[in-house]
Protein backbone atom coordinates (compact mmCIF):
# COMPACT_ATOMS: atom_id res chain seq x y z
CA UNK A 1 0.00 0.00 0.00
CA UNK A 2 1.19 3.49 -1.08
CA UNK A 3 2.31 5.90 1.60
CA UNK A 4 0.49 9.09 0.80
CA UNK A 5 2.26 12.78 2.02
CA UNK A 6 1.00 15.94 1.75
CA UNK A 7 3.72 18.83 1.10
CA UNK A 8 1.59 21.82 3.13
CA UNK A 9 2.37 25.18 4.44
CA UNK A 10 -0.01 28.09 3.58
CA UNK A 11 2.81 30.21 3.83
CA UNK A 12 3.33 30.50 -0.25
CA UNK A 13 7.16 31.12 -1.79
CA UNK A 14 8.87 28.20 0.51
CA UNK A 15 9.82 26.12 -1.66
CA UNK A 16 6.55 23.91 -1.42
CA UNK A 17 5.99 22.76 -5.45
CA UNK A 18 9.80 22.56 -5.56
CA UNK A 19 10.11 19.74 -2.88
CA UNK A 20 6.47 18.18 -4.20
CA UNK A 21 8.69 17.80 -7.83
CA UNK A 22 12.18 17.00 -6.44
CA UNK A 23 11.04 14.52 -4.02
CA UNK A 24 8.97 12.88 -6.16
CA UNK A 25 11.58 12.90 -8.99
CA UNK A 26 14.17 11.40 -6.44
CA UNK A 27 11.96 8.49 -4.95
CA UNK A 28 11.61 7.51 -8.72
CA UNK A 29 15.11 7.74 -9.47
CA UNK A 30 15.33 5.65 -6.88
CA UNK A 31 13.27 2.98 -8.32
CA UNK A 32 10.28 3.34 -6.31
CA UNK A 33 6.38 3.49 -8.03
CA UNK A 34 5.21 7.25 -7.05
CA UNK A 35 2.36 9.74 -8.29
CA UNK A 36 2.56 13.01 -7.87
CA UNK A 37 -0.92 14.77 -7.60
CA UNK A 38 -1.12 18.65 -8.30
CA UNK A 39 -3.88 20.45 -6.13
CA UNK A 40 -2.65 24.28 -6.62
CA UNK A 41 -4.61 25.60 -9.56
CA UNK A 42 -1.38 27.03 -9.82
CA UNK A 43 -0.17 23.90 -11.35
CA UNK A 44 3.49 24.29 -11.14
CA UNK A 45 4.04 21.04 -10.11
CA UNK A 46 2.21 19.54 -13.02
CA UNK A 47 3.90 22.55 -15.51
CA UNK A 48 7.44 21.78 -13.76
CA UNK A 49 7.70 18.36 -15.01
CA UNK A 50 7.49 19.33 -18.63
CA UNK A 51 3.83 19.26 -18.96
CA UNK A 52 1.77 21.53 -20.64
CA UNK A 53 -1.05 22.13 -18.61
CA UNK A 54 -2.84 24.62 -20.68
CA UNK A 55 -3.58 21.72 -23.49
CA UNK A 56 -4.97 19.08 -20.67
CA UNK A 57 -8.60 17.75 -22.24
CA UNK A 58 -8.77 16.44 -18.32
CA UNK A 59 -7.29 17.71 -14.60
CA UNK A 60 -7.78 16.89 -11.03
CA UNK A 61 -10.26 19.81 -10.98
CA UNK A 62 -12.56 17.59 -13.55
CA UNK A 63 -12.02 14.28 -11.09
CA UNK A 64 -13.20 16.04 -8.10
CA UNK A 65 -16.28 17.78 -9.66
CA UNK A 66 -17.16 14.58 -11.67
CA UNK A 67 -16.34 15.43 -15.06
CA UNK A 68 -13.96 12.53 -15.73
CA UNK A 69 -12.82 8.92 -14.46
CA UNK A 70 -9.70 8.94 -12.41
CA UNK A 71 -7.76 6.78 -16.03
CA UNK A 72 -9.29 10.07 -18.29
CA UNK A 73 -6.75 12.58 -16.26
CA UNK A 74 -3.87 10.22 -14.99
CA UNK A 75 -0.98 10.75 -16.86
CA UNK A 76 1.33 7.53 -16.79
CA UNK A 77 5.01 7.30 -17.58
CA UNK A 78 5.79 10.76 -17.13
CA UNK A 79 9.39 11.47 -18.11
CA UNK A 80 10.95 8.49 -20.06
CA UNK A 81 14.00 8.74 -18.35
CA UNK A 82 12.10 7.48 -14.78
CA UNK A 83 11.06 4.27 -16.39
CA UNK A 84 7.60 4.58 -15.43
CA UNK A 85 7.71 4.97 -12.47
CA UNK A 86 6.53 8.60 -12.62
CA UNK A 87 2.89 9.62 -12.76
CA UNK A 88 0.72 12.87 -12.65
CA UNK A 89 -2.40 13.40 -11.55
CA UNK A 90 -2.64 17.48 -13.17
CA UNK A 91 -3.67 20.55 -12.56
CA UNK A 92 -4.31 23.67 -13.93
CA UNK A 93 -5.89 27.31 -13.29
CA UNK A 94 -9.69 25.38 -13.88
CA UNK A 95 -9.04 24.06 -10.09
CA UNK A 96 -9.45 27.37 -8.65
CA UNK A 97 -13.15 27.33 -9.25
CA UNK A 98 -13.39 23.91 -7.23
CA UNK A 99 -13.97 26.00 -3.76
CA UNK A 100 -17.19 27.28 -5.33
CA UNK A 101 -18.33 24.32 -7.67
CA UNK A 102 -18.04 22.45 -3.89
CA UNK A 103 -20.45 24.08 -1.77
CA UNK A 104 -23.02 21.69 -1.09
CA UNK A 105 -21.36 18.31 -2.08
CA UNK A 106 -22.16 15.35 0.28
CA UNK A 107 -18.93 14.47 2.15
CA UNK A 108 -16.70 16.71 -0.25
CA UNK A 109 -13.90 16.63 2.26
CA UNK A 110 -13.48 12.96 0.95
CA UNK A 111 -14.10 13.47 -2.85
CA UNK A 112 -9.63 12.91 -3.44
CA UNK A 113 -9.23 10.10 -0.65
CA UNK A 114 -12.09 8.12 -2.66
CA UNK A 115 -10.55 8.59 -6.05
CA UNK A 116 -6.85 7.85 -4.43
CA UNK A 117 -7.76 5.25 -2.67
CA UNK A 118 -8.60 3.25 -5.87
CA UNK A 119 -4.88 3.16 -7.38
CA UNK A 120 -2.85 3.52 -3.82
CA UNK A 121 -1.72 -0.33 -3.82
CA UNK A 122 -0.75 1.14 -7.78
CA UNK A 123 2.41 3.26 -5.57
CA UNK A 124 4.69 3.13 -3.41
CA UNK A 125 4.96 6.99 -2.48
CA UNK A 126 1.96 9.59 -3.47
CA UNK A 127 2.83 13.12 -3.05
CA UNK A 128 0.17 15.57 -3.02
CA UNK A 129 1.55 19.40 -3.80
CA UNK A 130 -0.85 21.41 -1.67
CA UNK A 131 -1.88 25.40 -2.68
CA UNK A 132 -0.19 27.48 -0.32
CA UNK A 133 -3.98 28.06 1.26
CA UNK A 134 -6.56 26.60 3.61
CA UNK A 135 -8.82 25.69 1.25
CA UNK A 136 -11.08 22.57 0.49
CA UNK A 137 -8.39 21.62 -1.82
CA UNK A 138 -6.12 21.79 0.95
CA UNK A 139 -8.72 19.75 3.11
CA UNK A 140 -9.07 16.94 0.62
CA UNK A 141 -5.04 16.43 0.50
CA UNK A 142 -5.21 15.73 4.35
CA UNK A 143 -7.78 13.75 4.20
CA UNK A 144 -6.16 11.63 1.62
CA UNK A 145 -3.03 11.55 3.39
CA UNK A 146 -0.61 9.38 5.90
CA UNK A 147 1.21 12.26 7.08
CA UNK A 148 2.35 15.83 6.29
CA UNK A 149 5.83 17.57 5.03
CA UNK A 150 6.22 20.81 5.80
CA UNK A 151 8.71 22.56 3.84
CA UNK A 152 10.08 25.75 6.05
CA UNK A 153 12.00 28.96 4.26
CA UNK A 154 14.91 29.56 6.61
CA UNK A 155 13.47 33.29 6.76
CA UNK A 156 12.64 35.83 9.88
CA UNK A 157 9.14 34.76 9.70
CA UNK A 158 9.66 31.16 9.09
CA UNK A 159 7.20 30.07 12.24
CA UNK A 160 4.59 32.50 11.38
CA UNK A 161 1.27 30.71 10.35
CA UNK A 162 3.07 27.20 11.24
CA UNK A 163 1.11 26.71 14.24
CA UNK A 164 -1.97 27.25 12.02
CA UNK A 165 -1.07 24.95 9.98
CA UNK A 166 -0.48 22.50 12.64
CA UNK A 167 -3.80 23.25 14.24
CA UNK A 168 -5.29 23.34 10.93
CA UNK A 169 -3.85 19.19 10.49
CA UNK A 170 -4.76 18.49 14.28
CA UNK A 171 -8.65 19.19 13.38
CA UNK A 172 -8.74 17.05 10.47
CA UNK A 173 -6.73 14.66 12.55
CA UNK A 174 -9.58 15.02 15.03
CA UNK A 175 -12.33 15.01 12.39
CA UNK A 176 -12.00 13.87 8.86
CA UNK A 177 -8.38 11.37 9.37
CA UNK A 178 -7.48 10.05 12.76
CA UNK A 179 -4.65 8.47 11.11
CA UNK A 180 -3.14 11.69 9.89
CA UNK A 181 0.64 12.56 11.29
CA UNK A 182 3.07 15.20 11.35
CA UNK A 183 5.90 13.63 8.77
CA UNK A 184 8.16 16.45 10.03
CA UNK A 185 9.69 19.84 8.71
CA UNK A 186 12.13 19.87 5.86
CA UNK A 187 14.11 23.38 5.92
CA UNK A 188 14.08 25.11 2.66
CA UNK A 189 16.43 28.09 0.64
CA UNK A 190 19.34 27.88 3.34
CA UNK A 191 22.14 30.46 3.18
CA UNK A 192 25.17 29.13 4.45
CA UNK A 193 26.22 32.38 4.69
CA UNK A 194 24.02 34.47 6.16
CA UNK A 195 23.86 33.87 10.01
CA UNK A 196 20.00 34.48 9.70
CA UNK A 197 19.73 31.25 7.77
CA UNK A 198 21.63 29.37 11.24
CA UNK A 199 19.63 31.29 13.51
CA UNK A 200 16.48 30.20 12.05
CA UNK A 201 17.16 26.44 11.93
CA UNK A 202 17.99 26.53 15.44
CA UNK A 203 15.03 28.53 16.64
CA UNK A 204 12.66 26.32 14.80
CA UNK A 205 14.74 23.04 16.26
CA UNK A 206 14.11 25.07 19.78
CA UNK A 207 10.41 25.76 19.62
CA UNK A 208 9.10 23.09 17.70
CA UNK A 209 7.98 19.49 18.93
CA UNK A 210 8.07 17.88 15.20
CA UNK A 211 10.33 15.49 13.61
CA UNK A 212 13.07 17.92 11.35
CA UNK A 213 14.67 16.40 8.65
CA UNK A 214 18.64 16.52 8.72
CA UNK A 215 18.77 17.16 5.09
CA UNK A 216 18.41 20.99 4.53
CA UNK A 217 17.70 22.45 1.15
CA UNK A 218 20.20 25.23 0.08
CA UNK A 219 19.10 27.98 -1.96
CA UNK A 220 20.78 27.07 -5.53
CA UNK A 221 20.26 28.33 -8.41
CA UNK A 222 20.30 25.43 -11.15
CA UNK A 223 17.09 24.14 -8.93
CA UNK A 224 15.41 27.67 -9.81
CA UNK A 225 16.53 27.26 -12.97
CA UNK A 226 15.11 23.63 -13.58
CA UNK A 227 10.90 24.28 -14.03
CA UNK A 228 11.05 26.47 -16.21
CA UNK A 229 13.20 23.58 -18.54
CA UNK A 230 10.18 21.39 -17.71
CA UNK A 231 12.30 18.84 -15.58
CA UNK A 232 13.01 18.28 -12.02
CA UNK A 233 16.85 18.89 -10.69
CA UNK A 234 17.80 15.41 -10.70
CA UNK A 235 17.40 15.59 -14.98
CA UNK A 236 18.21 19.28 -15.10
CA UNK A 237 21.65 18.72 -13.31
CA UNK A 238 22.45 15.80 -11.72
CA UNK A 239 25.09 17.19 -10.01
CA UNK A 240 23.64 20.26 -8.69
CA UNK A 241 23.78 21.01 -4.42
CA UNK A 242 19.82 20.73 -5.22
CA UNK A 243 20.08 17.36 -6.60
CA UNK A 244 22.04 15.49 -3.90
CA UNK A 245 20.02 17.55 -1.19
CA UNK A 246 16.61 16.09 -2.81
CA UNK A 247 18.25 12.82 -3.08
CA UNK A 248 19.25 12.57 0.72
CA UNK A 249 15.57 14.15 1.57
CA UNK A 250 14.19 11.23 -0.37
CA UNK A 251 16.87 8.07 1.52
CA UNK A 252 15.05 10.11 4.38
CA UNK A 253 11.37 9.45 3.30
CA UNK A 254 12.23 5.90 2.23
CA UNK A 255 14.07 5.04 5.69
CA UNK A 256 11.01 6.54 7.70
CA UNK A 257 8.81 4.16 6.52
Amino acid sequence: MGRIIAIANQKGGVGKTTTATNLAACLAEFGKKVLLVDTDPQGNATSGLGIDKDSLEFTVYDLLIGDCELADCLLEDVLEEFEGNLSVLPSNVNLSGAEIDLIGVSEREYILKKQIDKIRDDFDFIIIDCPPSLNVLTVNALTTADSVLVPIQCEYYALEGLSQLIHTVELVKERLNPNLRMEGVVFTMYDARTNLSLEVVENVKNNLNQNIYKTIIPRNIRLAEAPSYGLPINLYDKRATGAESYRLLAEEVIAAE
